[in-house]
């Protein structure tokens, strides 16, 4: 193996891993943030409208991380093309 191909080969596993620390993080906090949201009694099973709110704060909590994400891909790529 050439050294560009070693290179590009341990970019892409520094990437596996970054997406992979920040899908973790992602998970972590809404399940922290959605759970104090939503469920105020926790019991063996959720109620209806427990549900629903977990639902509905999951689904804006990954829109909101999207945006913030696509924002910073945006940011770097900028940032490169100016260099």
């Amino acid at each position: 193996m050439d050294s560009s191909s070693v290179k590009q080969s341990v970019m892409k596993q520094v990437t596996a891993e970054a997406n992979l620390a920040n899908a973790r993080v992602l998970i972590e906090k809404l399940q922290e943030s959605c759970f104090e949201k939503c469920i105020a009694k926790p019991g063996s099973s959720l109620s209806s409208s427990e549900q629903t709110c977990m639902t509905m704060c999951m689904e804006k909590y990954m829109a909101t991380w999207n945006q913030v994400n696509s924002a910073y891909i945006n940011r770097i790529r900028q940032a490169q093309g100016n260099q």
